[in-house]
């Protein structure tokens, strides 16, 4: 392969394990690392299933399935990252976990190694500001599910070089992904204009307006959304999109993104959508 990239994805959740996938499956050698060995074993069953159903449907050969998980070492050892050319941190959506961690890569990184983010809705310009490399500091934001979704938003920080932005867009391009140049404010592009519209659809359901499944139906029929926005909110989780409002909120100090009452109430109550059983819907 030669001139192909060392890619290192940090976190092996549900948007790691995809990264790692298409980086695979696209040719980069890949090192897949979580400090929970049993998330890492789940993560390479998800990645060998997934593959399994492209040989299943005849878009693969097992052969080829075999070389692309011979591409990703899952380890829980941090010292992979000192041979990556680019990090792609997918850890949990905090702040200060996230800011530790670009310390930590900063200081164990190769000096030209570009540090990039998969996060929603946390400032790049304030993880760039805990490294010493700010310039080599970018956001990837992949869409779930990771091997099927196009888009990544490519959010640069206030420090983000032109070269950084570059060499990010075309490793996205590589990836199969069409990147999209965002700067970097609270919720980018894609959250800054879904979860508004999430919200409100939660207020016209909160104001009697309709039903759960006619509000779904309208924007599903009408607007030719795939999902409606409840089914979504669901399908993200309501903890992740009252989150996301809140740094919105927070961020522009604006009180139109101030969350619905009957949000806030549903994730006191654990009512988190489909990974708790119950949100607008029952599963």
């Amino acid at each position: 392969m030669g001139d192909m990239q060392k890619i290192v994805v940090i976190g092996a959740g549900t948007m790691g394990n995809g990264i790692a996938h298409t980086a695979a499956a696209s040719g980069f050698p890949t090192t897949l690392i979580d400090v929970d060995q049993p998330v890492l074993d789940r993560a390479m069953s998800t990645i060998s299933a997934n593959l399994q159903r492209g040989v299943d449907k005849g878009k693969m050969t097992a052969g080829e399935k075999q070389s692309i998980l011979g591409r990703i070492n899952a380890t829980p050892d941090m010292s992979a990252v000192a041979e990556a050319d680019l990090i792609v941190e997918a850890i949990i959506e905090n702040l200060a976990a996230k800011t530790a961690l670009f310390q930590k890569l900063d200081s164990l990184a190769k000096s030209d190694c570009i540090l990039s983010s998969n996060t929603s809705s946390i400032s790049i310009t304030k993880m760039a500001a805990a490294t010493k490399r700010p310039e080599k500091v970018i956001g990837m934001h992949f869409m779930n599910p990771v091997p099927v979704m196009a888009l990544v938003e490519v959010i640069r920080g206030i420090a983000t070089s032109d070269e950084t932005y570059r060499v990010v867009e075309d490793i996205a391009k590589r990836m199969g992904k069409t990147p999209i140049e965002v700067n970097d404010y609270p919720g980018f592009i894609s959250n800054r204009v879904l979860m508004p519209m999430i919200n409100e659809a939660i207020f016209a359901l909160y104001e009697g307006v309709a039903a759960p499944e006619a509000i779904d139906s309208v924007l599903k029929l009408g607007m030719n959304h795939p999902m409606g926005p409840l089914t979504l909110a669901d399908f993200i989780g309501l903890d992740v999109c009252l989150a996301i409002l809140r740094v919105l909120e927070d961020g522009f100090g604006d009180p139109k993104y101030r969350p619905c009452p009957l949000l806030v109430k549903m994730v006191d109550a654990g009512w988190l959508g489909r990974k708790s059983g119950r949100g607008f819907y029952k599963y």
